[in-house]
C-alpha cells in the first residue's frame, strides 16, 4: 500500500521555515537521490498543495511516499526559477519529472570574419570565435550537405589553418571545382572575399539575389568569349537550384522559427522539432521524453520547451501544436535570456497549421517506429530467455569485451542494450590497472567485472544498476572466469552467457555457453542476429577505446618524455606540425621556427629524436 503521509510530514516540518518567495524545491529519498524538481512563484503556497489536496495522481502519491527530505533554493523572480528548474532537471534526471533526453548541441555552419582567407566549417558548442554562425541544423548530415553545396557554388576553402599554410600545390578539391585554391594564390583576396560575402548572403536567405548575380556574370563571360568561365558559372547556378529545391522554401514563409509538435500513444510521446531559418527548412529532429504514462500532452510539451531551450539559442518564433499552461512565463523568461522578443504561439489556421499538421504526422510516424522497435526488442529478449532457460525477464543486457595489442594499451569495454536499443549513457571503458592483467584476457575480464560490480554493490561513484543478463565476448574459459568473479561477489543469480565465434572466426557459426551447456542457433535465427549485433557493438566500442588510448600514448611517449616540454610548448609543436611523428622528422630550423620554441629547446627536441 502506497502511503504519501511520510512525504507530507516532511513538507509540514519545513513549511514554516520557507520564505514566501519564488524558487525551486527538490524532493529527496532516503539515499539522498533527487526524486523531483519543481518551481513556484510562492514556495510555501505550492508546497502546501501537496498537503491539502486529497486526490493526488498516482505518480504524486508514489513520489510523496518516497520523500524523506526537502531542499529549497529561492530566486529573485519566477523566470530565474524556471531556468534553474530546467537546469537541475537536466543535471540530475529525477525519476518523477518529465525528462528530455537531449545531451547534444545542434551543429551550426561557421564562417570566420577575422581571417584573410575565411574557412567554412561545421561547429558545435559555444560560439566563442568571431564570425558568422548559421543554424541550428537538425543533424551533422544536413549541415555537411549544405557545406558541400556551398563549396560547389562559392568554392570556399574547408581545410584547417595548418594544412592551408603549408600547401605548395592545390588539393583535389581545387581539381574537382570545390575550392578556388587560395592556399596557392589562384584567386585574389578581394575576389575571394566577395565569394565569402555571397555565401553569407546565400545562407542568410538571399539566394535570388545571388542567382541573379551569377546569371549576370555568366552572360558577361559569354559576351567576352570566356566560355570556360561561363561553364563554371553555369555549373554553380545548377548547384544553387539543387540546394534551393532541396531546402524547400516553406509555404508558411517562416523566417526564423522552431515548429514543435507532439504525438502521444500507448503512454509514450514523440516530439518533433523543425528548424526554419532564413525562410529555409534546415531539418527536423525527433525526441522521446521520459514521463509517466498518464501525463497530458500539453504538460509534456510545456516541460519540453523549458528544458529544450535551457542551453540553446532561441528563434524569434516558436510554433506549437498544443496550448501550454506556462506560455506567458516561458515567453518572458526566454525573451530575457536572449535579449529579444520571443513569441510562442499555437497554429490554428492557414499555412502555419499545414506546417504543424506535417510535424504532427512526422511525430506520429516516428513514435510508431519506436513502438514497433520496442515491441521487436521485447520479443527478442523473450526469445533469449527461452533459448537459455533463464528464470528472469530481460529488460537490460550488458555486453563485455576487451581490446589490446600484445598486452599494450589494454582496455575493457561495457555496452548496454535495453527496451529502446543501445543505451550510450551506460557505456563504460576500463583502463586496465593491474599490470599482470594487461597480457591476460582472463585477468582483464576478472578486473573489469570486479570493478564494475563492486561499485554497484557499494553504491558509490555514480554506480550503474544491475543488468538482467551479462553477455561475454569469449568462449568457455571467459565464461568460467566471469561466473567465478560474479559468484565471489555474491551475484550467483545474475545470468551470464558467453558468445564464441567458430574455429575459422566466421560469423554465423557462434557457440554459446551458459550453465555448463553449449548452445547453437540456426543460421537465419533473428535472435542469433540480435546477439551478434550487440556483440559487434561491444567489439567496436572496445576497439575505438583502445585506439584512442594508443593514439594518446604515441603522442605522450614522444613529446612528454622530453625534459622542458610543457603543455604550452607541446600544443604549439602539435599545432604547427600536426602530429608528434611530424615533429620527429622535422629539421632543427623547422623546429626553431615554431613560436615559443627558442634555440636551446629546439636543439633539445631535435637531439632527443636524432641522437
Amino acid at each position: 500500500m502506497i502511503s504519501s503521509e511520510i512525504g507530507k510530514e516532511v513538507i509540514k516540518k519545513e513549511l514554516t521555515l520557507i520564505p514566501k518567495l519564488p524558487g525551486v524545491y527538490r524532493m529527496l529519498n532516503d539515499k539522498g537521490e533527487i526524486l523531483y524538481v519543481g518551481k513556484a512563484k510562492n514556495l510555501p503556497n505550492r508546497l502546501k498543495s501537496y498537503i491539502t489536496e486529497k486526490n493526488h495522481i498516482i505518480r504524486t502519491e508514489r513520489m510523496l511516499s518516497q520523500t524523506r527530505r526537502l531542499e529549497i533554493t529561492t530566486t529573485s523572480n519566477e523566470s530565474e526559477a524556471l531556468l534553474l528548474e530546467a537546469n537541475l532537471i537536466k543535471k540530475h534526471k529525477p525519476k518523477f519529472n518529465i525528462l528530455l533526453r537531449d545531451d547534444k548541441s545542434f551543429p551550426f555552419i561557421f564562417i570566420g570574419n577575422k581571417d584573410q582567407w575565411p574557412q567554412i566549417k561545421r561547429h558545435r558548442g559555444k560560439k566563442t570565435k568571431e564570425g558568422f554562425y548559421f543554424g541550428p541544423f537538425a543533424s551533422a548530415g544536413s549541415a555537411n550537405w549544405t557545406i558541400k553545396m556551398i563549396q560547389k557554388i562559392f568554392h570556399i576553402r574547408v581545410c584547417d589553418d595548418t594544412v592551408f599554410k603549408n600547401r605548395e600545390r592545390p588539393c583535389i578539391l581545387y581539381q574537382i571545382k570545390r575550392c578556388s585554391g587560395p592556399c596557392v594564390g589562384y584567386i585574389e583576396k578581394d575576389e575571394y572575399k566577395k565569394t565569402v560575402d555571397d555565401a553569407i548572403e546565400f545562407v542568410s536567405g538571399k539566394s535570388r539575389k545571388i542567382q541573379r548575380s551569377l546569371s549576370d556574370q555568366m552572360e558577361k563571360a559569354s559576351e567576352d568569349l570566356d566560355f570556360e568561365k561561363a561553364v563554371i558559372l553555369r555549373d554553380r547556378i545548377k548547384s544553387l537550384n539543387i540546394i534551393q529545391s532541396s531546402q524547400r522554401i516553406n509555404e508558411a514563409n517562416l523566417i526564423e522559427a522552431d515548429v514543435i509538435a507532439g504525438y502521444k500513444e500507448s503512454g509514450k510521446t514523440c516530439i518533433q522539432v523543425f528548424f526554419y531559418r532564413s525562410k529555409q527548412n534546415w531539418g527536423n529532429q525527433a525526441f522521446f521524453p521520459k514521463h509517466d504514462p498518464d501525463e497530458k500532452l500539453g504538460d509534456i510539451l510545456n516541460s519540453f520547451v523549458s528544458q529544450f531551450y535551457e542551453n540553446k539559442s532561441v528563434p524569434s518564433s516558436i510554433i506549437l501544436s498544443e496550448e501550454i499552461k506556462e506560455k506567458t512565463l516561458i515567453e518572458k523568461t526566454l525573451s530575457q535570456k536572449e535579449e529579444k522578443q520571443i513569441n510562442i504561439s499555437v497554429a490554428k489556421k492557414g499555412s502555419k497549421l499545414k506546417v504543424i499538421h506535417q510535424a504532427v504526422k512526422n511525430a506520429k510516424d516516428s513514435l510508431n517506429r519506436k513502438l514497433y522497435e520496442n515491441q521487436n526488442n521485447r520479443e527478442l529478449f523473450n526469445s533469449v530467455s527461452s533459448k537459455f532457460n533463464l528464470e528472469t525477464n530481460i529488460n537490460l543486457i550488458e555486453v563485455y569485451d576487451n581490446s589490446h595489442i600484445q598486452g599494450t594499451n589494454s582496455v575493457g569495454a561495457l555496452i548496454a542494450y535495453g527496451d529502446e536499443g543501445f543505451i550510450k549513457k551506460r557505456y563504460r571503458k576500463f583502463n586496465i590497472k593491474i599490470k599482470k592483467n594487461e597480457q591476460d584476457d582472463y585477468g582483464m575480464m576478472r578486473e573489469v567485472l570486479n570493478r564494475r560490480f563492486k561499485r554497484a554493490i557499494q553504491e558509490k561513484d555514480n554506480y550503474l544498476t544491475f543488468p538482467d543478463l551479462v553477455l561475454i565476448d569469449g568462449g568457455k574459459g571467459q565464461y568460467s572466469v566471469a561466473r567465478e568473479t560474479l559468484n565471489e561477489l555474491g551475484l550467483h543469480d545474475l545470468p551470464i552467457v558467453a558468445i564464441a565465434k567458430g574455429k575459422l572466426r566466421n560469423s554465423g557459426n557462434e557457440t554459446f555457453f551458459h550453465n555448463g551447456k553449449e548452445f547453437k542457433f540456426v543460421k537465419n535465427d533473428p535472435t542469433l542476429f540480435f546477439l551478434q549485433r550487440i556483440r559487434d557493438e561491444s567489439h567496436r566500442f572496445a576497439i575505438s577505446a583502445h585506439r584512442a588510448k594508443r593514439k594518446k600514448g604515441i603522442s605522450k611517449s614522444l613529446l612528454d618524455q622530453i625534459e622542458g616540454i610543457g603543455t604550452i610548448r607541446k600544443r604549439a609543436l602539435l599545432n604547427h606540425f600536426g602530429s608528434a611523428r611530424a615533429v620527429e622528422s622535422a629539421s632543427l630550423d623547422e623546429i626553431k621556427s615554431v613560436e615559443g620554441v627558442e634555440t636551446r629547446v629546439a636543439k633539445k627536441i631535435y637531439n632527443f629524436f636524432h641522437e
